[in-house]
């Protein structure tokens, strides 16, 4: 039986770091992942409502083909300038793309980006012309390390799931013929991550050792009403609800097959909320690859069964960040 990695985070995948920055008056964060080396990128964008930074640069045919980081963090987009602080930092010790090398030209971090909207979550955002979030994008960058936070840190500082706090979660899994799968998640979504009238995550089946409480629903409830949505926001704004996913690999992927992973990923957010992918929803999934293990059977079941583990760990990388995270305020979270 597959099992979770010793450190059940993205981190488990051989060369990421995380680092995660937050500001806890005007209650926001950033959210750095960085790859030791230049790693294979896709993106998949399923919510209505996404604000996105480079993604472009990660289509098919474009020049790029891998990124130096990712940047996930609050602030709508005033969060999108997190990775101004982290491409100065790049920049400054001499990585990026560069076509090519010149005396006196500074090569050109890479580095896709997503944000979330906490502007109305009650922190204190009166910064006039000096948002946090370069800075903390910054900080972010220098603190990254092998241990990631869960709950109320990094871009899930502020973030609010349906009725319940959301926060930052993470989990991964290790196949049988040892690849590593992993994802992280900044869970803001519009919908419910639990079941109507029940403190069950929708993730549930997925669940491995009781790492989200190990609440399983009533066996006697009836089938779900297709119009109840018990526990999601009642005030959906623009950009106000998403949810922010990174998934990573060990395995040597293609931007084509990275693609392909993004978008089975996304299945694990629809396994986790509902409802899901609305015209209000900012909804993202990243895929990287850090290629440390070569495919031993590169054919697309091999991509297939990586796009299908990425999925479950999404799920339970989203429940697992509810779960983790503490209320605030008018905020109540999961635990109470």
């Amino acid at each position: 039986m597959a099992r979770p990695g010793p450190l059940n985070s993205l981190c488990d995948v051989a060369g990421l770091t995380v680092g995660c920055a937050e500001d806890a008056a005007a209650l926001t964060g950033v959210t750095v992942i960085v790859p030791e080396g230049r790693a294979v990128c896709a993106v998949d964008v399923r919510g209505g409502g996404p604000g996105t930074r480079e993604t472009d640069a990660l289509a098919a045919g474009a020049l790029v083909d891998a990124v130096d980081a990712l940047v996930l963090a609050g602030g709508s987009v005033y969060g999108l300038a997190a990775a101004d602080g982290v491409a100065a930092a790049m920049g400054a010790e001499g990585k990026g793309f560069g076509l090519v090398d010149l005396p006196g030209v500074p090569r050109s971090p890479v580095i896709p980006s997503a944000i979330l909207y906490d502007l109305a979550n009650g922190g204190d955002k009166a910064w006039g012309e000096a948002p946090p979030y370069r800075a903390l994008g910054r900080n972010a960058y220098d603190v990254r390390s092998r241990e990631l936070p869960l709950g109320n840190a990094g871009a899930g500082m502020g973030a609010v799931a349906g009725m319940f706090k959301g926060g930052q979660g993470s989990a991964s899994i290790v196949t049988g013929d040892g690849y590593i799968v992993a994802a992280l998640a900044c869970v803001n979504s519009f919908g419910a991550t639990t079941m109507p009238g029940s403190h069950a995550f929708w993730a549930w089946p997925y669940e491995i050792d009781a790492e989200f409480g190990g609440v399983k629903p009533d066996p006697n409830r009836e089938v779900v009403d297709a119009e109840d949505w018990s526990g999601a926001k009642l005030n959906p704004q623009p950009r106000a609800n998403t949810t922010l996913v990174c998934v990573a690999t060990d395995a040597e992927l293609t931007p084509s097959e990275a693609k392909r992973v993004a978008q089975m990923a996304s299945a694990g957010v629809a396994r986790a909320v509902r409802p899901v992918f609305a015209p209000f929803d900012g909804d993202v999934v990243f895929a990287l690859s850090t290629a440390a293990k070569p495919l031993t059977d590169p054919n697309p079941l091999t991509v297939a069964r990586l796009g299908g583990a990425a999925a479950d760990c999404v799920a339970r990388a989203i429940a697992r960040g509810v779960y983790a995270a503490a209320p605030v305020g008018a905020h109540k979270a999961w635990r109470g």
